[in-house]
């Protein structure tokens, strides 16, 4: 992707997660879930093409001189293509956890206190390798009503934009803003510094997801 100012693009995504995530905080359980099975059957539809996407990075890995268990970590065949796929429907059958009470307790006064599950809003994840993170991340973040912003790691920017696309189109599909589920498209190490900066105010939470340097920065 061809992006003239980092700073501003990195801006909107924050300000589109923002207004995505109001949207889903008054989404119901149903259309959220219904928007997960959808992106998983949108998975495997795209599966020739994310696999085509994921042949980009193998090669351009393996001329950067990855090692052989780092190109096993990137390497998408079939089998795991359909996993990621599996792994969607299982974060789908997963119970509802917004609006679930935790813990009841009534205070001598009389007064009842509840502490309820809410959504948090915007999470900002940061993550490296692995390309199934883009949907474990992305589907964890809907069933639990908050817009995400995903960076993945250079060595995996095809695939991870291939299987984004059709976690896009799963949400299209059940009627979610595709702003639910935003992917970074550059591979310019400065849109991290962007994200940790907070977007405006507009992350509410950052998840690394990598080794210590990642994890240390964060």
């Amino acid at each position: 992707m061809n992006i003239e100012n980092l700073q501003d693009y990195m801006l909107e995504l924050g300000s589109k997660a923002r207004a995505a995530a109001n949207i889903l905080r008054l989404a119901s359980a149903k259309q959220r879930t219904e928007a997960i099975t959808a992106m998983a059957d949108q998975v495997r539809h795209a599966a020739p093409d994310i696999r085509t996407a994921n042949a980009k990075d193998m090669h351009a890995g393996a001329a950067k001189g990855l090692t052989s268990a780092m190109l096993d970590r990137l390497k998408l065949d079939e089998t795991r293509v359909l996993a990621i796929a599996d792994g969607l429907d299982a974060v789908a059958a997963l119970p509802d956890p917004v609006g679930a009470e935790d813990e009841r307790w009534t205070r001598p006064n009389g007064l009842t206190i509840a502490k309820v599950r809410t959504p948090i809003g915007v999470i900002g994840m940061i993550y490296e390798s692995r390309p199934n993170v883009t949907a474990d991340a992305a589907s964890l973040c809907l069933k639990s009503a908050n817009a995400c912003i995903l960076r993945g790691g250079s060595e995996a920017v095809q695939s991870n934009m291939a299987i984004h696309s059709a976690l896009v189109a799963g949400l299209k599909s059940a009627g979610l803003p595709e702003t639910c589920v935003q992917y970074v498209g550059t591979t310019d190490r400065a849109a991290v510094g962007h994200m940790l900066g907070g977007l405006d105010g507009n992350i509410d939470l950052i998840i690394p997801r990598g080794g210590k340097g990642l994890v240390g920065r964060v």
